[in-house]
């Protein structure tokens, strides 16, 4: 029991890492929390709403995605899109990303 939640918390650790990336890279058109979870999930990665809500408002803090209030089916949602200074860091991040994952593949070959 304790490996398999040892393992667990590891493997969600390594994955937190990757979540700003990947929601900023997948919100080039609006979306909201649930749709951009399941946009994430059919991509392959599961994302814990827990996860995901707080995110989205703290990368709207700091710039990088802007949001607005839809009324939708009687219910009201909010939607996020990369902002322009989300934009230009996108591409920088995309880089940094490339060579993490080139020099991983050195280490763990």
């Amino acid at each position: 029991m304790a490996n398999t939640e040892s393992l667990e918390n590891v493997v969600l650790e390594l994955r937190r890492g990757v979540i700003v990336l990947a929601a900023l890279s997948q919100l080039g058109s609006e979306e909201y929390g649930y749709s951009l979870l399941k946009k994430l999930a059919n991509l392959g990665m599961e994302v814990d709403q827990g996860t995901l809500y707080p995110l989205l408002r703290r990368l709207e803090a700091q710039g990088l995605l802007a949001s607005v209030w839809k009324l939708e089916e009687a219910r009201p949602r909010r939607y996020y899109v990369i902002s322009a200074e989300g934009k230009k860091l996108l591409p920088k991040l995309k880089k940094e990303w490339a060579g993490i994952v080139s020099v991983m593949d050195k280490m763990l070959s």
